[in-house]
């Protein structure tokens, strides 16, 4: 399916259902003759480029809505074809009725992310970059909007095609090697090729790392609120929330199901998840809420452990924390109920590194909700590249996996072939991330998620 078409396809741009006004896109040779076929104002196929032009469509004698046509002539457009915007009024039932019209003009319903497809295709931006596309729709946070447009913008896809610009050179070297393997010649220098392959995986180890970060930007960071019954953890939620989310109650075991909701903090998305407390469960339903807190905990990203400062002391918090195991998974200790406590009794907490709130009142939140920016941030920046996908990850580990093989023959003297073989893997590997090297499951894997307008 996802194979450079030459035809004109349309499609609603604008999210089904009623609002102000919908936009619909065309985009392909036929573009200007069958939108002008059906508009009623200035000839369009005398207009200028990036020009918006009021006027009536009709068809088949039919009015079907005023509009403002937008014009946007090859190759300076998204497809880099020719391509027109309509906006009309947003109603679906008019929307519908334009669309039709198009078709029945000889445009063809575009498959999903068909537009993108072919500003791909066309050379417009790398692979990743379209998928940055992608991202930046469905960004739901400060930190997901910048990371997407960073990446459409293309500072990876220039890092990648440095390193595999480097590699490109000392591959051909290595291949005119293989061309007159009978004279013994070397013509790539093993030292320097050495020292790259050592580079580019660092470099890539780097990026790899930063997929941490990337991923809790992309999905949201999974956060969950535990502690021993009655620490204050629905509290808390309530109050990070500054709204009445769970059930606060001085009864031990309120909570018996997991309580999520999303809280925007320092441009990051923090998902929220309230368990049940973590203790011996008095019946069979408590005891489901355990596991599942159990559960939720081996999940997260982050972990806040809530304890009752008026009813713990600093030995008992460190022997609670450490029963839950996990060593592995970045924590904050939130000692609650602060306003029970006078300065010297909270001062050894605060030394031990223990966040002293007061859900209740509110005293201290503002500390911990910077700590937990501060949390995310440490997960794993990486410069100005942050990787958020998933294919790029293992793209790029197949390609350090290679150049680690190609390390090892270069420092046991083997022969240009066998070094030769490795590199090419991770070119290859390489080209798969910038879309320099294509197949057509990886196509149909990447552009059908997108919605049909895109």
């Amino acid at each position: 399916m996802y194979q450079l078409r030459t035809d004109t396809i349309a499609a609603l741009a604008t999210a089904p259902g009623t609002g102000a006004i919908a936009v619909l896109r065309l985009s392909g040779p036929d573009t200007f003759s069958i939108v002008n076929r059906l508009f009623k104002g200035k000839n369009l196929l005398e207009q200028a480029a990036n020009t918006i032009h009021f006027g009536r469509l009709v068809h088949q004698g039919v009015t079907l809505d005023e509009v403002l046509v937008s014009l946007f002539r090859a190759p300076h457009s998204y497809t880099k074809e020719d391509v027109i915007e309509i906006s009309c009024h947003g109603s679906p039932l008019i929307a519908g009725k334009i669309l039709k019209a198009l078709l029945d003009e000889g445009a063809r319903l575009a498959e999903p992310g068909e537009y993108t497809f072919r500003a791909f295709a066309r050379g417009r931006f790398a692979l990743n970059e379209a998928e940055a596309v992608a991202d930046l729709i469905a960004a739901d946070s400060d930190m997901a909007h910048k990371h997407a447009l960073g990446q459409l913008r293309g500072g990876f896809t220039r890092m990648l095609s440095q390193l595999r610009e480097e590699l490109v050179h000392f591959a051909s070297l290595l291949e005119l090697e293989l061309d007159f393997s009978e004279e013994d010649v070397e013509f790539a220098d093993r030292r320097q090729l050495l020292a790259l392959i050592q580079r580019i995986r660092s470099t890539i180890r780097g990026l790899s790392d930063s997929f941490q970060l990337g991923q809790v930007v992309r999905e949201g960071v999974a956060t969950v609120i535990a502690g021993k019954p009655n620490a204050g953890k629905s509290t808390l939620l309530n109050a990070l929330l500054k709204e009445e989310k769970a059930i606060v109650s001085d009864i031990p075991g309120t909570t018996r199901d997991v309580i999520e909701d999303v809280l925007q903090l320092g441009g990051y998305k923090f998902r929220l998840q309230d368990t049940a407390g973590l203790r011996e469960a008095a019946d069979a339903i408590e005891a489901i809420g355990v596991k599942r807190s159990q559960e939720k905990i081996r999940e997260a990203a982050l972990l806040l452990y809530v304890c009752d400062l008026s009813a713990t002391t600093l030995p008992e918090i460190e022997a609670e924390v450490n029963s839950l195991g996990h060593p592995e998974l970045p924590r904050l200790i939130v000692g609650n109920k602060a306003d029970l406590l006078n300065d010297d009794q909270l001062k050894p907490y605060r030394e031990a590194g223990v966040y002293c709130v007061s859900g209740l009142q509110g005293a201290g939140l503002q500390t911990l909700e910077q700590a937990l920016v501060e949390a995310v941030e440490n997960l794993g920046q990486n410069g100005e590249v942050t990787l958020t996908n998933l294919r790029h990850v293992q793209a790029l580990n197949a390609t350090e996996e290679a150049l680690s093989r190609a390390e090892a023959s270069l420092s046991s003297g083997t022969t240009a072939d066998w070094i030769a073989q490795d590199i090419r893997q991770a070119l290859h590997q390489l080209g798969l991330i910038t879309g320099q090297i294509t197949t057509d499951d990886l196509l149909e894997n990447i552009f059908s998620k997108f919605c049909i307008g895109k």
